[in-house]
């Protein structure tokens, strides 16, 4: 079974997080390179990437590789398809900020059925497998219960190169820092999603998001109980570039805010 390999994806994880580790405040802004408007890439995202790629390939035979530095392929998710961002949250990890991850999710026909999102210099390693749960460092979690919008904590991530929705973007802002408890941008997809998978977050929602953000993320949200979507409703959002993800019961509160201002 699939499920057998999560044990491996993990210590993997773990293993290339040891390596970011020891270059964590040892960047140059020198050896970092501009992908595009503000996406950063170091030596570490590439060689966090080569190594999981080399670690990953023998556990699923066959499978297809879609990577956020240089081993994308095209959207073909036919079978199995591995899914890594090697370092969510660059420039966080460049300016000695310890909020960044390794995101890592293995898809069946395009929908997630493992995932592993590990952040190194916080010691928590999310895990889910399809119909198993989903575990932090290996103990059982679930979203939050709260189901009022004016108790919850919210996460979001600001955009940062397609900025066609700034407008209405900012007056959902407004919305929710006069009608929740607060808001907060962590600088990794894959973490918000996590941590509304723990229950420390109520819910979560950003857009121009790639398939390697979110891909384990969506696991994870939705093995611990919660709801994941577009700015429409819909389920198909791997590829969509957006996304709400919250606990089940704020969700019919939640969502109709966030899909008023942004779906159109």
């Amino acid at each position: 079974m699939i499920v057998s390999v999560l044990p491996s994806v993990i210590a993997l994880c773990q293993q290339v997080g040891y390596f970011q580790l020891g270059h964590l405040n040892a960047v140059g802004m020198a050896e970092v390179k501009d992908k595009g408007l503000n996406q950063l890439v170091s030596f570490v995202d590439r060689q966090s990437e080569l190594d999981l790629v080399k670690g990953l390939e023998p556990l699923v035979s066959g499978a297809r590789f879609i990577g956020e530095e240089f081993t994308a392929e095209e959207c073909n998710v036919e079978g199995y398809t591995w899914v890594i961002d090697p370092l969510d949250g660059t420039t966080n990890f460049l300016h000695g900020l310890p909020v960044f991850s390794i995101s890592v999710a293995l898809l069946k026909e395009g929908k997630p059925i493992l995932a592993v999102v590990h952040c190194p210099a916080l010691e928590e390693t999310f895990s889910a497998s399809k119909g198993q749960g989903a575990f932090l460092n290996g103990e059982p979690i679930r979203v939050s219960q709260n189901a009022s919008l004016s108790a919850s904590l919210l996460a979001t991530g600001f955009p940062y190169y397609e900025f066609a929705k700034m407008q209405p973007y900012v007056d959902l802002l407004k919305t929710f820092m006069q009608g929740t408890q607060g808001l907060r941008r962590m600088g990794s997809a894959a973490i918000d999603l996590a941590y509304t998978a723990c229950g420390r977050f109520d819910a979560f929602f950003e857009m121009n998001l790639s398939p390697w953000d979110i891909a384990a993320g969506i696991l994870l949200v939705e093995e611990a109980g919660g709801v994941v979507t577009d700015f429409k409703g819909g389920d198909d959002v791997l590829f969509g570039q957006e996304i709400i993800a919250s606990s089940a019961n704020l969700f019919p509160a939640f969502f109709p805010v966030v899909s008023a201002h942004l779906a159109s």
